[in-house]
Formats: structure tokens, C-alpha cells, sequence
């Protein structure tokens, strides 16, 4: 060493390599960890999606099965009763008699919700009554002519 002065524009001690900096790796560790907690906790609080377990028909009134306690929205144009909910299920079908008369059933998947379709010649009236029954929920709707 000839002192301490620059050669070549650069000092005479050699380069080091930059020291690793561990905040950046530490800090994206925590976040991803803190996601992944987020979502297990969330999945735990989160309720169960309503399933449409099973459709049964007797005599005037279809018997619907669910998982949970059903939530559903009730439309009835000509002759057309509808019960739509937002739930998982398979499409089905099927007939019954009302009032001495066939009517057409169908359970029909319109992207997250299902809809339960009753199609008679005449225009129809409804009666529902849902009820917890061996830790599952049927839905009772009896159906009758106006």
C-alpha cells in the first residue's frame, strides 16, 4: 500500500459485495403468513353454503331438504310458482298432483342460484312452512288452484 489516496478513481481496500438485507424477506414472510391466518379464520367464522339435499313430492306439497335454515324469494306469474334461492343443488324434476290435476316440477341451476319452478294450467297458491327436522331443515310448501 502506497497510501491512501485513489488509483484509478477507486480506493485501494477491495469491494465488498453488498451486505444482504433481511427486513425485505422478513417483512414479505410476515405478510404471507398474516394472509394465510386471515383466510384459515375466515373459513372458520364463514356460514355453511344452503344445499338443496333432496325434493320429495306427496300428494299436494313438495318437501325440500336443506343443510341450513332456507332463505328464499317467492315469485308466481301464470300458472308459473317459483321458489329462488342462493345455494348449491342438483337439477331435478318431477310431477304432482294438485287439486286432482298433474303440475310439472323442476329444479333449475341459474348460475348461483337454484330455482324450483311449479307449472300448472292454472295460477297456483302457496302455503310454506320450514321446520327443523333430525338436524335438517325441510321446507314444506303446500300448493293448491286459486
Amino acid at each position: 500500500m502506497h497510501g491512501s489516496r485513489p488509483e484509478d478513481e477507486r480506493h485501494s481496500t477491495p469491494d465488498k459485495p453488498p451486505r444482504p438485507r433481511p427486513w425485505l424477506r422478513v417483512i414479505g414472510s410476515l405478510a404471507i403468513f398474516g394472509f394465510l391466518v386471515g383466510l384459515m379464520i375466515g373459513r372458520l367464522f364463514h356460514p355453511d353454503a344452503m344445499h338443496l339435499k333432496d325434493v320429495e313430492v306427496q300428494d299436494d306439497r313438495l318437501l325440500l331438504w336443506f343443510n341450513v335454515e332456507p332463505q328464499v324469494q317467492v315469485s308466481d306469474a301464470h300458472g308459473i310458482f317459483a321458489l329462488r334461492f342462493e345455494g348449491l343443488g342438483c337439477e331435478r324434476q318431477g310431477q304432482l298432483q294438485i287439486a286432482g290435476r298433474a303440475a310439472n316440477w323442476r329444479v333449475v341451476r341459474e348460475g348461483r342460484e337454484l330455482e324450483v319452478r311449479v307449472v300448472a294450467a292454472r295460477p297456483l297458491r302457496a302455503e310454506m312452512h320450514a321446520e327443523k327436522v333430525e338436524g335438517r331443515w325441510r321446507l314444506t310448501v303446500r300448493l293448491a288452484p286459486r
